[in-house]
């Protein structure tokens, strides 16, 4: 050992250590040192491993609340819909009865009128329904190719693109288009191209 090792394990152990077999070795400790070492490290790695088991729970834990969460939202959704399809086939219902009052007037031989007016009711109780719904029809006067689709194109004194029958009505939902109208257009006789032509 030399001189500095010597004077370290003095300081270390307080231990005078003039001779060198007297004194502990600085450089390789006693063999009791090194197992406490392994004693830590092995206690150090039981933590851990009791740490990781205690995160692998948790996880777990939160896996099976998430498919909860998850399977409560799905039932609830499922029960929203349902409480939408009551609500709009009990509107549904009330119109039935009204067209069942109708074709019972007209199978006892009413009056025309009476199947008329019966007839209206029911129409105009749909009207309802849709607009309580925020369905409304789509009202154009010329040909709009994001509403309404041309099923014939006639030619017409009318402003080239106005629309002169509504074959099918087109609608909105809350200002977006659910269907659009089926149409029939206007267009420049012939008779006027050919004059230009000439």
């Amino acid at each position: 050992m030399n001189k500095e090792t010597l004077e370290k394990e003095k300081a270390v152990s307080g231990v005078d250590c003039q001779d060198e077999e007297n004194c502990p070795d600085v450089e390789n400790p006693p063999r009791a040192e090194k197992l406490s070492e392994l004693e830590v490290l092995k206690l150090s790695l039981e933590e851990t491993k009791k740490q990781k088991d205690d995160y692998y729970d948790q996880l777990l834990r939160l896996q099976a609340d998430f498919a909860n969460f998850r399977r409560r939202c799905e039932e609830e959704k499922k029960k929203h819909l349902e409480w939408g399809k009551e609500k709009i086939l009990a509107k549904q219902i009330s119109m039935n009865d009204v067209l069942e009052q109708a074709l019972k007037s007209a199978k006892n031989g009413g009056k025309i009128e009476d199947i008329i007016i019966g007839l209206d009711m029911v129409s105009k109780e749909f009207e309802k329904t849709l607009k309580e719904e925020g369905v409304e029809e789509i009202k154009l006067e010329c040909f709009d190719p994001s509403l309404c689709e041309a099923l014939e194109a006639v030619e017409s004194e009318a402003e080239d693109g106005k629309i002169l029958e509504v074959y099918q009505k087109g609608y909105e939902i809350n200002g977006r288009l659910m269907r659009t109208a089926k149409v029939k257009v206007a267009k420049k006789k012939e008779e006027v191209k050919e004059e230009q032509q000439s």
